[in-house]
């Protein structure tokens, strides 16, 4: 065992930041949010995205490579069947050369052999070759296996571009509501700062304030106008990114998400289990731990390549100058030989092969160890950023709680004539401000929860679906089976016709590549 890996060995027992004991369920975590548009946006994304089709794609191309690496444990027989028609001058080739030596035709002719100027031979001929190598030293059975973990780490990374793309639609769906609470936020901050530079232009015109205060309630009124422009930009942005990960266009979305997105802050704990869970959770670690694990058979491949390699090589059939004569058992014929060839000087190319295989291993249980320590840690920083944006967002919601005491103790005083409409104003203004903190928490607390449950894996859909890559050919369907099943090395792709079950009604996404489609086909 590489020594890089001694420091994955030693897991800590526990995380240092973990609020709550208890084992991860990372399942449909979203669900926290309450928010019914959220999960049809998701259940959308998992039909429609083409990051996740070119993950299907590349893992059907680890599959292909197996199938390929594994073939040389089976022989190889090539039945053949032909006919040979030959025709040829006597007095051309070998028979020119007996006749400078004195050896031609009126030699023959003297011994009663009568030589035809030309001379022909039909041979029909029906047989089968095989070859094979004896795998004596597990040359075959170790690229087999190196093959198979690489399919299985390419499996771990579909579903780690799974798991990516989810959190992206989560990120930027939460994002969404933020920058439209925002963007009303700041129209009613418009209202309020229009309101005071109405109010100080009439006390100005009655001389009642000086001309500076004008000029600020102006400026104040400008900064607030200026603010909604970048977060129209910035909404654009974020709703342009969501149609990529669902796959189409605006005119295909537009009526996916209502005026009204409402997700509730999501304020619980989430216990985090232990570290070591994180080995069998994280698909990139474990797609890190199939690589090593296929160097790991890429050097015994490699050591194997020195030692001799014993190859059988054979044909049998039937064969007959007479087409009624072919199938005439009578006129068989084999041929059979073994050979054993051993490696003695190439240069030190095979030597030069084991070295830089065993260095690929060390750096594949490099990277691996990188993996799991990596894992780790940035669940720690995860626990300690949702603890943090925890306690962050309870300070700001008691802040907005006071702000909206203070503005409807304003309201009571202006209506009964005691306080001034002003002071209202500034204090509806603060209440804005406080509002539009607690919106950005919320936001910022989403997120982190979404950095934490990135970071701990797992499972995250209760279903265990197919997405359906169709071929160019109408009605052949390839198919790659998700959830705990695609952790299986005996994972193979099944063939069926693909349906559109999807309760968003999108099962066709209008593109480049019709009449491609894909679809989420629930079990």
């Amino acid at each position: 065992m590489p020594p890089v890996l001694e420091a994955v060995m030693e897991l800590p027992d526990e995380f240092a930041e973990s609020e709550v004991a208890g084992s991860y369920e990372p399942l449909e975590w979203w669900k926290a949010f309450a928010d019914p548009v959220l999960d049809q946006v998701i259940e959308a994304v998992l039909a429609s995205n083409f990051d996740l089709a070119e993950a299907v794609a590349r893992v059907d191309q680890a599959r292909a490579r197996e199938r390929i690496v594994k073939a040389p444990a089976f022989p190889l027989l090539q039945p053949s069947l032909g006919i040979t028609d030959m025709e040829t001058s006597t007095n051309a080739g070998i028979a020119a050369y007996l006749d400078e030596l004195g050896v031609g035709s009126d030699v023959y002719r003297d011994f009663g052999f009568e030589i035809p100027d030309r001379i022909g031979l039909t041979t029909y001929d029906l047989g089968l070759d095989i070859s094979y190598e004896l795998d004596f030293w597990g040359r075959n059975r170790n690229d087999a296996r190196a093959a198979a973990a690489e399919r299985q780490a390419s499996e771990s990374d579909y579903l780690t571009a799974r798991i990516g793309v989810l959190a992206e639609t989560v990120r930027t769906y939460l994002e969404i509501v933020d920058l439209r609470h925002q963007r009303r936020l700041a129209g009613e901050v418009v209202e309020i700062f229009q309101q005071r530079e109405s109010l100080a232009e009439s006390r100005y015109d009655r001389g009642l304030t000086g001309a500076r205060a004008l000029y600020t309630a102006r400026q104040n009124l400008s900064d607030a106008q200026t603010r909604l422009p970048q977060i129209e930009a910035l909404l654009v942005d974020a709703n342009g990114r969501l149609w990529v990960l669902l796959g189409g266009y605006h005119a295909d979305l537009a009526g996916m998400l209502p005026d009204s997105l409402t997700p509730s802050a999501a304020l619980d704990p989430v216990p985090a289990g232990i570290p070591a869970d994180l080995l069998a959770q994280r698909p990139d670690v474990n797609a890190a731990r199939q690589r090593m694990e296929a160097a790991r058979y890429t050097v015994g491949a490699r050591r194997a390549d020195l030692l001799p390699s014993l190859s059988l090589y054979g044909s049998i059939g039937l064969q007959s100058a007479e087409a009624g004569e072919w199938f005439d058992p009578d006129q068989w014929f084999r041929n059979l030989s073994f050979n054993l060839l051993g490696p003695v000087f190439q240069g030190s190319r095979l030597r030069s092969n084991v070295d830089l295989a065993e260095a690929r291993w060390n750096e594949a249980a490099a990277a691996y160890g990188r993996s799991v320590v990596s894992a780790v840690n940035e669940v720690e920083a995860a626990l300690a950023g949702l603890a943090a944006s925890r306690r962050r967002h309870s300070l700001l919601a008691s802040r907005t709680q006071e702000a909206q005491a203070e503005t409807a103790l304003q309201e009571r005083r202006y209506a009964s004539g005691v306080g001034g409409y002003e002071d209202f104003l500034a204090a509806t203004h603060t209440l804005l401000g406080a509002q539009s903190a607690l919106a950005t928490a919320q936001r910022d607390l989403g997120h982190v929860r979404l950095v934490l449950h990135r970071a701990l894996g797992g499972a995250w859909t209760a279903k265990r679906e197919r997405v359906l890559q169709s071929h160019k050919k109408a009605g052949h369907v390839y198919s790659l089976n998700e959830g705990e099943a695609i952790r299986q090395s005996n994972l193979a792709p099944d063939t069926k016709e693909g349906t559109c079950p999807s309760s968003t009604g999108r099962c066709g996404i209008r593109s480049l590549f019709q009449p491609r489609l894909l679809a989420s086909v629930p079990e």
